[in-house]
């Protein structure tokens, strides 16, 4: 199996598969309401909302990264407050992530191993620093969701 074929299943187990963690972004997010993932639980923390937000944001921009765009990371580093609190704009936002999953998922099929050492030139990280750490960054804020969901 390739490097990037083994890099793509882990990715995709973070989503809806049985990764080692025991628990995915599917299955933590589902049966929370717009209510739910809306809640402040604590003035100094972000919601589970802005937390699915900003991770569809960092997907993004990592995928147009290694798909050899520049990007411009903004100062509010994808953490923006969300407008729109009702039930539709949250199926919204869960939507988006299936569809940044489906991104990637794509993007993975005619990735080449050896395109894992290109090095984006804005940060002097390679495409498979990238990957890997975008994945941590999944992990990270997936665990922010879980601890966020035990609160409410």
């Amino acid at each position: 199996m390739s490097e990037s074929k083994r890099i793509s299943n882990l990715y995709q187990s973070i989503y809806n598969g049985d990764p080692w963690l025991e628990v995915n972004l599917t299955r933590t997010l589902e049966n929370i309401t717009a209510a739910q993932a809306y809640r402040k639980i604590n003035p100094n923390l972000n919601t589970i909302w802005e937390i699915t937000n900003h991770l569809i944001q960092w997907r993004r921009n990592i995928l147009n990264r290694m798909q050899g765009e520049t990007v411009i990371t903004p100062d509010h580093n994808y953490f923006v407050p969300v407008l729109d609190p009702s039930e539709a704009a949250w199926e919204q936002s869960l939507q988006s992530l299936a569809k940044s999953q489906e991104a990637w998922s794509t993007f993975f099929q005619d990735f080449d191993d050896a395109d894992l050492a290109k090095i984006y030139v804005h940060n002097g990280h390679t495409y498979y620093e990238h990957l890997h750490g975008i994945i941590q960054h999944d992990v990270y804020h997936l665990g922010q969701i879980v601890i966020l969901k035990k609160l409410l």
